[in-house]
């Protein structure tokens, strides 16, 4: 699985991408993470890449032309087994449905935006928008982070074991109530702490009461 950041800040995850899971993923060439500098593409001494906004108003929108060219340089021949996608609050928001989709892809090229805005003409070379929800973030950076971390671990050998991500939070989802499954609470040792105890069914060694004591506390959980 391949993921390529386009962004103005090409340094600001390289200590989340390079830690953990995601670090060892990259070693074993599971996946590979790559970010592209949007000012290497300006044209000038000072590597502008962005301007005052048509029509007039507050901030800076970053312009068409160096996102356009770091695109195409990346990406010269449309596949089928690739998604261009753009962060952006217009997107659809990420839920674990809209992960499994997107893990079935080869490669993702993620577009972060900063400041007010991307132009919005870069809307005729994106497959889809992503928004992680209803609120405001400073650069579409940690959104891109969010999808390659969500996406990633669902690459075969990324997470050791493959109940760990069936079983997890939002791993299913039930048509009918329309929502996502929230995984049971886990305990580990000390047995007992400041009074708080461990359920004793987790202690029985009885597997069937505790696959249904996991079950039940599950569908409290929504």
């Amino acid at each position: 699985m391949k993921f390529d950041i386009l962004t103005i800040f090409p340094n600001s995850l390289d200590s989340y991408f390079n830690s953990s899971i995601l670090a060892k993923a990259q070693k074993k060439k599971l996946i590979t993470i790559k970010t592209h500098d949007i000012r290497d593409q300006a044209t000038d001494k000072r590597k502008t890449v962005d301007d005052t906004p048509y029509g007039g108003g507050p901030g800076m929108v970053i312009q068409i032309e160096p996102v356009y060219k770091t695109l195409k340089k990346i990406y010269k021949t449309k596949s089928k087994n690739t998604q261009v996608i753009l962060l952006s609050p217009q997107g659809k928001i990420l839920d674990q449905n809209k992960i499994k989709q997107l893990a079935k892809y080869k490669r993702l090229i993620l577009i972060a935006g900063h400041y007010e805005s991307i132009d919005a003409r870069i809307d005729k070379f994106v497959d889809q928008k992503i928004s992680l929800g209803n609120f405001v973030l400073t650069g579409g950076e940690l959104a891109a982070a969010c999808v390659v971390d969500s996406v990633a671990r669902l690459a075969p050998g990324v997470v050791g074991k493959t109940e760990s991500v069936q079983e997890e939070s939002f791993s299913e989802y039930n048509k009918q109530t329309k929502e996502f499954n929230i995984e049971y609470p886990q305990y580990t040792r000390p047995e007992e702490f400041r009074g708080l105890k461990v359920p004793k069914v987790l202690l029985s060694g009885n597997h069937g009461e505790i696959k249904k004591w996991r079950s039940k506390q599950t569908k409290q959980r929504k």
